[in-house]
């Protein structure tokens, strides 16, 4: 008798409302908003209809510049992460929610207590994405200039595990004191509740936190990094990784290297989830969506665009050169920088000029179609059905745990997709066919996360009775959110 074949994959998808860059394709007259709640809302909606684990909000400090003002093919105006995603806590069931909160720019304190918060408001939902940086464009909104620049090329990730251990010591600290019945029913907190204290290079703080222990232990850590530091960091602390390799023999190394490197953690390959970013382009035939994604991607990247970015990095004013004409003659200039906040073009910009130089040379192309070749094209394209194929492919040969979905389109670009694609692939038995838990964790197949016992004892503390004792799950869920409940 043959051995039964292995159980298919089951993907993980996520969707980001496209609120940090010029991916909105603004002339369609479909496109709403991108700061009005009720975009933020119905894009939301469609992606828990969709079953998805998480809808994610980038994280924008500070609005890019042009030649010094407003870079006018951006978005101009974006609201505070979790702000919105507490207001989307009240219309939405099972979505995660997810955030970028900077670790350069807040406090251990004020951040925990703000994510417990959200925990709490979304029955377990919550998501963090933890990012630093040493930008100094940024840094002035804060009065911090190039704070941790030149600290050597490990300091953001020092910065960034401190702060998370000290925020991870916040949420644990409601588990420090022992639980005792109270003959009312429930249980109550003795000495030692929400004590805590963290003293490292970057922060020294103690105190008492006000925030009961979050359903899910700790919300659920997003990282980005892609350095081997940031690999590293990833596999020690996150639960979920987005990985930049949306090509799939590129992707097929990210994976194997960071869960490889899981195991001297302690930590299983299912412990954590690695998810690229993609796009979506769907229609009836595979040639209608080819179409369709030239027309989207030329509307992404205009003439005004591509000569933006070609001055990002040659620093220098193009304004009168032919967006469909050659690269220019003459060489970057490696003091200018007329593009300011665009995280892409930070690095060597000689190097980079070099590499697209070669690239226009050896395939033609001129100015607006090798900024198409460096930075459009569309993810997966096709019918629904070329498209569901396409994905579980990627999954299934070990490109990722699935995506996250940034559509062309706010706030109905996910709409084809959740409509056409998403039965496709629940026929095919890899994507879930309802929700089976009420929160994050359970979306992402990860357990509630445990109390970290390396917390150094902080003294006992008078005790208080009225504290209720917080846990994974502290209160019962409305009938709604309980596990095995229709949404």
């Amino acid at each position: 008798m043959s051995a039964p074949a292995p159980a298919p994959r089951r993907m993980h998808l996520a969707a980001q409302l496209p609120g940090v860059h010029n991916a909105t394709v603004w002339s369609d007259p479909r496109s709403r908003s991108q700061i009005d709640f009720a975009s933020f809302a119905a894009l939301a909606r469609t992606a828990e209809r969709g079953l998805f684990d998480f809808f994610f909000l980038a994280e924008g400090l500070r609005l890019r510049e042009h030649k010094g003002e407003l870079y006018e093919f951006d978005v101009a105006g974006r609201p505070e992460n979790l702000t919105v995603l507490a207001a989307l806590a009240a219309v939405t069931d099972r979505l995660g929610l997810a955030a970028t909160v900077s670790a350069t720019f807040n406090e251990p304190y004020e951040t925990a207590r703000r994510l417990a918060t959200l925990d709490h408001l979304s029955g377990g939902r919550a998501a963090w994405n933890v990012v630093t940086s040493s930008d100094a464009f940024t840094g002035e909104n804060f009065r911090r200039g190039g704070f941790l620049a030149g600290a050597g090329p490990g300091a953001p990730y020092a910065r960034a595990a401190e702060f998370l251990s000290a925020a991870r010591r916040l949420w644990d600290s409601w588990a420090a004191g022992e639980p005792s019945p109270d003959p009312r029913g429930g249980t109550f907190v003795r000495a030692g509740a929400g004590r805590f204290a963290h003293r490292g290079p970057h922060f020294d703080v103690s105190g008492r936190f006000t925030t009961p222990r979050p359903p899910q232990g700790h919300p659920v850590v997003i990282q980005a990094g892609d350095s081997g530091t940031g690999r590293e960091f990833a596999a020690a602390e996150a639960d979920v990784v987005f990985s930049r390799y949306d090509r799939l023999p590129e992707a097929r190394a990210f994976y194997r290297d960071v869960k490889g490197r899981l195991a001297a953690h302690g930590r299983a390959p299912d412990d954590l989830r690695i998810l690229p970013s993609a796009t979506v382009v769907v229609a009836d035939t595979d040639a209608e969506a080819a179409a369709f994604a030239d027309e989207i991607t030329r509307a992404q990247v205009g003439p005004e665009t591509a000569l933006a970015h070609l001055e990002a990095v040659w620093g220098r004013d193009l304004s009168g050169h032919d967006p469909d004409g050659p690269l220019p003659a003459v060489d970057p200039d490696p003091d200018a920088r007329l593009l300011r906040g665009h995280s892409v073009f930070r690095g060597d910009r000689a190097a980079t000029a070099r590499r697209w130089r070669a690239l226009a040379e050896a395939r033609g192309l001129g100015i607006r179609e090798l900024v198409i070749a460096v930075h459009g094209g569309q993810t997966f394209v096709g019918s629904p059905r070329t498209v569901a194929d396409a994905l579980d492919h990627f999954v299934r040969t070990g490109g990722s745990d699935g995506f996250v979905l940034v559509p062309h389109l706010t706030p109905g670009g996910l709409d084809d997709f959740v409509d056409r694609v998403v039965p496709l692939l629940q026929e095919k038995g890899v994507f879930r066919p309802a929700y089976t838990g009420p929160t994050l964790r359970d979306h992402l197949g990860l357990p509630p996360a445990a109390v970290r016992r390396d917390r150094p004892d902080t003294g006992p503390v008078p005790a208080r009775r009225g504290l209720r004792a917080p846990g994974p799950a502290a209160a019962p869920l409305p009938a709604h959110r309980q596990e095995g409940a229709a949404p």
